[in-house]
């Protein structure tokens, strides 16, 4: 495994679309573990492939409780349920929290490290999370979308 730089706001690659993941092969797991490693270093709860500058659909997502990380590949969120507001940060952007309306609950369907298909439901933290990496993928940082954004 190695650590990756993060790409910083200013890099145009945050703003592009990843790709779709054709296969999860030995290469595909590198990089999620080569990912896994670098937000821990980073001490984030979520890291993107375009944030290390990958146009690749794969996102992790570890919120620190007794379920530990989890790894999308190729994701789609097909359920969103009521709204909250909250504080969001990113690794992407340092030095900068916002305020972000994201879903309460979320289903998101994927494939997990090992190319298996699965679904899950998330709420609270941990569907902010996902939303915050699903948008990633997209090109949009959380700094687009929040209703105001503060030097830290």
């Amino acid at each position: 495994m190695a650590l990756r730089n993060i790409r910083i706001d200013e890099d145009p690659i945050l703003r592009k679309k990843a790709k779709p993941i054709k296969e999860v092969d030995e290469k595909i797991v590198r990089i999620v573990e080569d990912m896994i490693e670098t937000m821990y270093d980073a001490d984030g709860v979520g890291l993107a492939a375009p944030q290390v500058g990958l146009l690749k659909q794969i996102f992790v997502v570890d919120i620190y409780d007794e379920t530990g990380i989890k790894v999308f590949i190729n994701p789609e969120i097909t359920y969103k349920e009521g709204k909250i507001d909250g504080e969001e940060g990113c690794l992407s952007v340092p030095g900068k929290v916002g305020m972000v309306v994201r879903p309460e609950k979320i289903k998101i369907k994927a494939l997990n490290i090992k190319g298996e298909a699965f679904e899950m439901e998330a709420e609270g933290f941990l569907a902010r999370a996902i939303c915050h990496e699903a948008d990633h993928l997209m090109g949009i940082l959380y700094t687009d979308i929040a209703s105001e954004v503060e030097v830290i």
